[in-house]
């Protein structure tokens, strides 16, 4: 007899277990790879029994979450199956501890928490997705918009004091970087010995810097005032890297809090530079703009 504090726990377990079945077996039908698509659909199974294990005590059927099975789908879709995999094994990582408190239920217990020990394994192990294969590009592209583009910004604005100005001379200098930039890593990855694409590692790196480069002056021809500018410049950079760094950190099972102090350090750190730079320039050639 289950009394009802433990029913509850049960219930829970067995209504998750339902919805990863549900998930797997819809991004299965994301895969080409008839290999990969094998390996979730079984994993799929694997969820559906441990369900129907759980319900076993409960004798009660539980429906699935529709929203996360939604959403795990999306953040797949959008992001890259491995990023929505890596995440969702986070979470199910942690409800391990409650299986093991069952134990004493059933000897069975042990099996579903190896089951779930190995599914992460599998998938990571499996997955090579395309845009985790060309990241290294993405990071450089952002990585050096941010740090000289932020830094650029911020001397500029302390420099010539005139947003609009301000704005144009950082789209310039952006796109003549990000040209440069992308030009560098495709003769880069050529003398690599890689299996990544060069033309493909160039345009990821092209478009990481651009895309942040139209990020970070925008405000510059929105508005007038230029500590308002500065503002949102600080604020979008920080931005960029808390998601960037958050997003390479779940799929590649990084250390999220050390990448992002890292990397925000050097493009604030830069900026200030910049600051103080933009500040002597203008005094000592009393530019007036």
């Amino acid at each position: 007899m289950v009394d009802q504090v433990l029913l509850r726990k049960i219930l829970r377990i067995q209504k998750n277990e339902l919805t990863e079945c549900l998930i797997y077996e819809k991004l299965s039908g994301v895969l080409k790879d008839a290999q990969k698509k094998e390996i979730l659909q079984r994993i799929s199974r694997d969820e559906c029994e441990h369900y129907e294990f759980w319900k076993s005590f409960t004798n009660q059927e539980v429906k699935a979450d529709k929203f996360k099975v939604f959403y795990y789908y999306f953040i797949s879709r959008i992001f890259g199956l491995t990023f929505g995999l890596k995440l969702m094994e986070n979470g199910e990582s942690s409800a391990q501890d409650v299986y093991s408190g069952l134990k004493a239920l059933s000897v069975d217990v042990d099996k579903i928490i190896s089951d779930e020990n190995k599914h992460e394994n599998e998938l990571i192990g499996l997955i090579d997705e395309e845009r985790l294969k060309y990241v290294s590009s993405v990071v450089l592209g952002l990585n050096d918009a941010l740090v000289e583009l932020t830094g650029a910004l911020v001397g500029f604005t302390l420099a010539l004091q005139n947003t609009r100005l301000v704005g144009i001379v950082g789209l310039i200098t952006g796109i003549a970087a990000s040209l440069s930039m992308a030009a560098s890593e495709y003769l880069s990855t050529r003398q690599e010995e890689t299996d990544k694409n060069p033309l493909k590692a160039c345009i990821y790196t092209g478009i990481a810097y651009v895309g942040t480069v139209l990020l970070l002056i925008t405000p510059y021809l929105l508005f007038k005032n230029i500590y308002l500018c500065l503002g949102f410049v600080i604020f979008t950079a920080l931005l960029i890297i808390f998601i960037f760094t958050y997003y390479i950190s779940v799929a590649k099972g990084l250390n999220f809090r050390k990448r992002f102090l890292e990397m925000a350090g050097i493009s604030l750190g830069v900026a200030v530079i910049n600051f103080g730079i933009g500040l002597i320039i203008r005094n000592v050639f009393k530019i007036n703009v």
